[in-house]
């Protein structure tokens, strides 16, 4: 059978011999925006599809997995712009968590906020190890709501009590302490991560793919609750109407004059 092409302008996928890597590759840090949503949602819609790929990597590149929403972005979008993009980040989850396939998940560099959720929807996780590498939810740093799901996400990894204590710290977990916390599956080197993220894809690809699809359904059905059997477009336009908040507004338009004058 003739393997089908990937081709997609925010992601690089590199077909192997039965499996299939997908590299973020959006930019300096990877930020997560409309154009690299719709090609993850298109690229793992098809990849599910592929009789030829039984398996798949998710990693970003060296030191960079992905700094998360691009924030300014989102502040330059009118209301249905914004709601396409909640709605498209939303689906993405989607396509991660009913992915029937085994997914895993290299975080070769920081993933932060939106960046953590995303690898929280594939089946395995491996982070590498490094000072700014770190995972989980800051928001509460510039006053931003974490959409229902997302937060569903975060708490059914983490546990509500910790995840709402976590988000309240604005804490980011470094790899050795999101290994403690259950929120990445190893921790290792950073040159490590590809080579370890493939030993285990290939481990899970032996596994006969109807036995493994309807398992992985069965033990996650909380998740799927969570992710799977929600109003997407409700969601998303909940999102939208509540930043509507003109001194929320102002609030993320102060973090955003913050980052600049650091850059400056």
């Amino acid at each position: 059978m003739e393997k089908v092409a990937y081709s997609a302008e925010t992601l690089n996928t590199e077909l192997k011999d039965n499996y299939a890597i997908v590299q973020l590759n959006n930019g300096k840090v990877n930020a997560i925006n409309t154009p690299l949503l719709k090609d993850l949602q298109n690229t793992f819609a098809a990849l599910d599809k592929d009789n030829s790929v039984k398996g798949v990597i998710l990693a970003g590149r060296p030191h960079v997995f992905s700094a998360g929403l691009d924030v300014m972005g989102l502040a330059t979008m009118n209301e249905a712009q914004m709601v396409d993009f909640w709605e498209t980040y939303m689906y993405v989850m989607q396509n991660l968590v009913s992915f029937s396939k085994p997914l895993v998940c290299a975080i070769t560099g920081y993933a932060p906020a939106g960046a953590t959720i995303l690898t929280l929807c594939t089946d395995y996780r491996i982070m590498g190890k490094g000072a700014k590498h770190v995972v989980g939810m800051h928001e509460f740093k510039m006053s931003m709501q974490i959409p229902e799901m997302l937060c569903d996400v975060y708490a059914y990894h983490l546990g509500e009590l910790k995840s709402w204590k976590a988000v309240q710290q604005a804490r980011l977990f470094n790899s050795e302490e999101a290994l403690a916390e259950g929120l990445v599956d190893e921790s290792v080197e950073v040159e490590e991560v590809m080579e370890r993220a493939e030993k285990h894809l290939k481990k899970q690809m032996k596994v006969f793919p109807k036995v493994y699809a309807a398992s992985k359904k069965y033990f996650r059905r909380e998740l799927h609750k969570i992710v799977l059997e929600r109003d997407v477009t409700a969601i998303a336009k909940e999102t939208v109407e509540f930043n509507k908040d003109p001194a929320l507004q102002a609030k993320v338009i102060e973090f955003m004059m913050s980052l600049r004058s650091k850059k400056a």
